[in-house]
């Protein structure tokens, strides 16, 4: 069974509570390293460890009159610890706790969504593996061309999931980054040590220079990998919803028993899932031109980037984790006809062998012009009269000059584009 990481997780991580929980973290962990210092007496920093709480409830009422989300955090935290409260949130400015914090929450949806991928890169790894030697017709602008497998189109997808891994890990380096650098980023009121205490308690780094935000190249970037990885998804299902089309119809998304396809048609059994993959990466693509919107920010800060990042940020990784876990349940369910496979690749009559049959007459004196335009002359005959291909090869007398009737056979052979998969699979590192 496929692990799953679904919403339920997700959204925790962006939930009020959740994002005050980091901002207490990091006022916290702010409170620690100044004691460590000798700026908070140790009996104070029991205090606030002890009864640092707050109130979601109190939050929202303070929040309505003070119009500053952090201010109304801190306050509630004060009306929990008292006195000692006096040292919470000393040398800080609100986006030192903020994008710290933030830090967390998008380390954490890496986490999840690194998982996801994992989880799919399993699925499509055993498809490939048991589907190796399903033989398919590949098809180039849409047209038949050759033979491939079903097991090489996983092996495709492998590969780049694997890619986008390495991506979200790259991304997750980006923004695992924090900062306690003051009102404008000098350290003038705090000494820089708290900073590097913070960070490395909460497992970030510290930006080796800071305005009174991080960066948002940083989180550009982030979204940026996001929606790469969706448009792969995108892909992805793109191509299944063309195996299943009626004419194709090699794969097809698992119909559950009572499910219903239309509302008019009784017959209809769609690629619903895929297509709602397909339909959201275009979303996920808006959401990373908001973040690289939000890189040019006015002098040491302005605030444009926050209310475009308040639902950016929660709705692309809650989004991504939703395609992925659509998209794996696709995989993992994923009908697949092999026979279909091959009576399509019979279509053509013998066309898919037409290279071969050209580079067994290149093979036997013949300029490539020349076995091209011979080839070509008997591929149009076949198309234009509906006629096999082999057999109107068979008939040539310039052909079979030159070619033996076991030459001509071995043309035909479908067998011959299997002698590298095992090879290519295990270069993609499926074993």
């Amino acid at each position: 069974m496929i692990p799953r990481y679904t919403l339920p997780e997700m959204g925790f991580l962006w939930s009020e509570q959740a994002k005050y929980e980091s901002w207490l973290k990091v006022e916290v962990a702010a409170c620690e390293a100044w004691a460590k210092l000798g700026r908070i007496p140790k009996k104070d920093l029991a205090v606030i460890k002890k009864k640092a709480k707050f109130s979601l409830k109190r939050i929202e009422a303070i929040e309505k009159k003070t119009n500053h989300d952090l201010i109304a955090f801190t306050t509630s935290v004060a009306e929990f610890v008292g006195p000692s409260s006096r040292f919470i949130h000393m040398g800080l400015t609100s986006t030192d706790v903020v994008d710290t914090a933030q830090a967390i929450q998008l380390t954490g949806a890496c986490d999840i969504l690194l998982k996801q991928l994992e989880a799919l890169r399993i699925v499509l790894k055993r498809q490939a593996k048991k589907h190796l030697y399903s033989m398919m017709i590949g098809r180039t602008h849409g047209v038949h061309a050759e033979p491939i497998t079903f097991g090489l189109k996983m092996a495709l997808w492998f590969s780049e999931v694997g890619r986008q891994i390495e991506r979200l890990k790259q991304a997750r380096e980006h923004v695992a980054v924090g900062m306690i650098s003051g009102a404008v980023g000098t350290f003038a009121n705090i000494d820089p040590r708290v900073e590097a205490y913070v960070c490395k308690s909460l497992g970030l780094k510290p930006a080796l220079v800071s305005s009174q935000t991080l960066q948002r190249d940083r989180h550009a970037y982030f979204l940026s990998v996001l929606a790469v990885i969706a448009s792969s998804l995108e892909k992805f299902a793109t191509e299944i919803r063309n195996l299943q089309r009626t004419e194709i119809l090699e794969t097809e998304e698992y119909f559950a028993e009572g499910q219903k396809g239309s509302s008019a048609m009784p017959h209809k059994r769609n690629p619903l899932t895929a297509e709602r993959v397909a339909g959201l990466a275009r979303v996920m693509r808006g959401y990373a031109l908001a973040a690289q919107e939000n890189v040019a920010l006015w002098h040491e800060r302005d605030i444009t980037h926050s209310s475009a990042e308040r639902i950016i940020l929660p709705d692309a990784t809650i989004l991504l984790n939703y395609m992925l876990d659509k998209f794996i349940d696709v995989m993992d369910r994923l009908n697949i006809y092999p026979e279909r496979m091959m009576k399509n690749i019979q279509l053509t009559r013998g066309l898919v062998s037409s290279q071969q049959v050209l580079l067994a007459l290149v093979k036997r004196g013949l300029t490539r012009e020349k076995a091209y335009s011979l080839v070509q002359r008997n591929a149009l005959n076949a198309w234009k009269n509906e006629a096999n291909f082999r057999q109107l090869i068979e008939a040539d007398s310039e052909v079979t000059g030159l070619l033996t009737s076991s030459e001509i056979e071995e043309c035909f052979n479908l067998s011959y584009h299997l002698k590298n998969v095992d090879y290519i699979l295990k270069r993609a590192g499926i074993s």
